[in-house]
């Protein structure tokens, strides 16, 4: 977390120079960021439901006699699979995800956690071994002693593995 510093200092020539300080904490990049639903688009991400999702598929209806047009969204959410559906007026905001795709090392699995170092040397060991044919995948490749990059998607405070692929020789 970054602390930024703002100063305020009066120029006026009187005696009584007055000076205030504001302090406030930086925490980063917000998780979401708004966007006109008419602004999305297939392969998008938005927030349905309070979950992050990609749209799978999009149609507008047309302006009726009473109203705008409306978006129907149907998205899949990111981290489970599970389908959402939303019809939102196209020019009303929705919450779009700000999503992450980094690659890590594999150096070990222990204990259903990936053991994954990053790029400048500390580690990381927080994401779990995903459940079914992809887990089971990168364990028999692990332990066929295979160097292995693992992509880690991160969204709204969450993170999952979503594929690997063996590390290039020399790497």
């Amino acid at each position: 977390m970054q602390l930024k510093q703002c100063s305020i200092a009066s120029d006026s020539m009187s005696d009584n120079e007055e000076q205030v300080t504001f302090e406030s904490a930086d925490a980063g990049a917000a998780m979401t960021y708004p966007a006109q639903c008419s602004a999305l688009r297939k392969n998008g991400h938005v927030v349905i439901k309070g979950r992050p999702c990609k749209i799978v598929d999009m149609s507008t209806s047309k302006t009726g006699k009473h109203g705008h047009a409306k978006v129907n969204l149907v998205a899949l959410d990111i981290f489970t699979g599970k389908k959402y559906e939303d019809v939102s007026p196209s020019t009303h905001n929705m919450d779009v995800p700000n999503v992450r795709r980094s690659e890590y090392q594999l150096v070990n699995i222990d204990d259903g956690f990936l053991n994954l170092l990053k790029k400048d040397g500390d580690s990381k060991d927080d994401v779990k071994v995903p459940e079914g044919e992809l887990g089971e995948k990168i364990q028999a490749d692990f332990d066929d002693g295979k160097d292995l990059m693992i992509s880690i998607l991160e969204a709204m405070g969450e993170e999952t593995c979503v594929s690997y692929k063996e590390a290039p020789q020399g790497a």
